[in-house]
């Protein structure tokens, strides 16, 4: 850019800044702490030049914007640590399926696809007594509510717009067939009820949900859920790491999709393999 359509356009951005913040002359130099003279020679002056790197920092601090955009280096207004703010972000996560953080983003994001690998067994697809044997009375919220909330979950993935695509790790559907670890305790009647409930669930909602199992030897992903294009949400434990930015949902998507790609069992063979670990049971 020549430098005389960057000084036109230096003025031209801070004159509009200024009417934005309804602040006038007086009063931005009083904010950068200078004459009032000097900021109406940046304003008046036709001549080619910008004024120096500190006085367009204080202008662009006072008025809310980046110096960048200021100095037309850059059509983002806001500044590097906005623009952070906005493409990342901490949420606190409580662990029980009736997060409501969780609820708003299924609803904002309705009518698009949702991807998501989930950090046990999916909460929807749960029956009443793993729900109450994994969360208990332990986080915040009774099991009952626990168990409405399930239920709630389970009829938006009943609804006719869902396009739901779920991606775990073979061995986590393993070690709860066989009650290892996490699982220990939970009787195995119980255990094969669930495993029946996933049955019925993945064969009456297919192909709305797709429920595609993956070699964890092979690819690793953490819990996360992709809400269309509108954010991603990385699990970590107490709290989300939330992405907006376009660019960051598209590859964490891109990540989803090749864990379905590579998926050992495709969604519509995921009952069979279900089948297999019931009759592994005895």
């Amino acid at each position: 850019m020549d430098k005389r359509d960057r000084s036109r356009l230096f003025r031209e951005r801070l004159s509009g800044a200024m009417r934005e913040r309804r602040l006038s002359i007086s009063a931005l130099a009083r904010a950068i702490r200078a004459d009032r003279s000097t900021v109406s020679l940046i304003l008046s002056t036709d001549d080619g030049r910008l004024p120096n790197a500190q006085v367009a920092a204080e202008c662009a601090t006072a008025l809310g914007v980046s110096s960048d955009w200021l100095l037309g280096l850059s059509d983002r207004r806001q500044s590097g640590a906005d623009i952070l703010e906005a493409a990342l972000r901490m949420e606190s996560a409580a662990r029980a399926p009736s997060d409501d953080a969780i609820f708003r983003w299924h609803e904002e994001a309705r009518g698009t696809k949702i991807r998501h690998v989930p950090a046990t067994l999916p909460d929807m697809l749960k029956t009443e007594a793993v729900l109450r044997f994994e969360y208990g009375d332990f986080v915040g919220r009774t099991s009952d509510q626990a168990v409405a909330d399930m239920r709630e979950r389970l009829a938006y993935l009943r609804a006719p717009d869902t396009d739901y695509e779920i991606a775990m790790p073979i061995d986590a559907l393993e070690g709860f067939a066989g009650g290892e670890t996490y699982w220990h305790g939970l009787e195995p009647a119980l255990r094969r009820e669930q495993l029946e409930r996933l049955i019925r669930l993945t064969d009456e909602l297919y192909p709305s949900l797709r429920l595609y199992l993956f070699d964890r030897k092979k690819v690793f992903s953490a819990p996360i859920s992709v809400f269309g294009t509108l954010q991603a949400t990385i699990y970590v434990g107490r709290m989300y790491l939330v992405f907006r930015d376009r660019r960051q949902i598209l590859e964490l998507s891109r990540h989803f999709d090749g864990l379905v790609r590579d998926a050992a069992f495709e969604a519509r063979h995921t009952p069979k393999f279900v089948e297999g670990l019931i009759e592994g049971m005895g």
